[in-house]
């Protein structure tokens, strides 16, 4: 599994975009004891729900690559992303989703980072300036009917937008569908 300096995978909903990002970081981990591995986690446990849901994906993200460090993030990603080391670390930002849902619904009000298109151009420069390789894993959620509503729609806009920047800086972007990759973009 050929690793790029920068990769965008996209999909929908257990599309297999995690697992990926992981099969990604396990092949970096594998060529050799000096390379390094975090995963930028950008979920908040708003529930009960959600909570289980971020433990099972811990305990199962430690099984499948034990190497892979976690960094929560929610809120500052560009600096995370700056942080999480050196060029011999990989980093997985899993989900710009989330990324954007705190930015646009933040679960304390009092937390809003602003206009979500603020944060793009930072998380732009942070991809491009990112000294190791770094995986960016998001959700596209723009295919289906217009959703109802106008925070709906706009959340759908923006998620759209920000995908776009994305992927116009990152050298690979894949599109994942039932457990399988397709390339979209490949610059070597």
């Amino acid at each position: 599994m050929e690793i790029r300096r920068s990769e965008l995978i996209l999909g929908g909903q257990k599309s297999g975009k995690s697992r990926r990002a992981e099969d990604l970081a396990a092949a970096w981990l594998a060529q050799s004891a000096d390379c390094h591995a975090a995963l930028i986690a950008t979920a908040r446990a708003g529930d009960d729900e959600m909570r289980a849901r971020i433990a099972r994906h811990r305990r199962d993200r430690a099984r499948r690559v034990p190497g892979l460090a976690t960094l929560e993030a929610p809120r500052g990603l560009p600096d995370a992303i700056a942080g999480a080391g050196g060029p011999e670390t990989l980093r997985i930002v899993d989900c710009l989703t989330l990324w954007l849902t705190q930015r646009l619904l933040p679960l304390d009000a009092t937390a809003s980072e602003g206009d979500p298109d603020d944060g793009t151009p930072a998380l732009v420069r942070a991809i491009g300036a990112c000294p190791g390789p770094i995986v960016l894993v998001s959700n596209e959620i723009g295919w289906g009917v217009i959703p109802l509503g106008p925070d709906t729609r706009a959340f759908v806009d923006a998620l759209g937008t920000l995908n776009q920047a994305v992927a116009s800086v990152c050298e690979r972007v894949t599109l994942m569908t039932a457990g399988l990759p397709l390339t979209l973009k490949d610059t070597p």
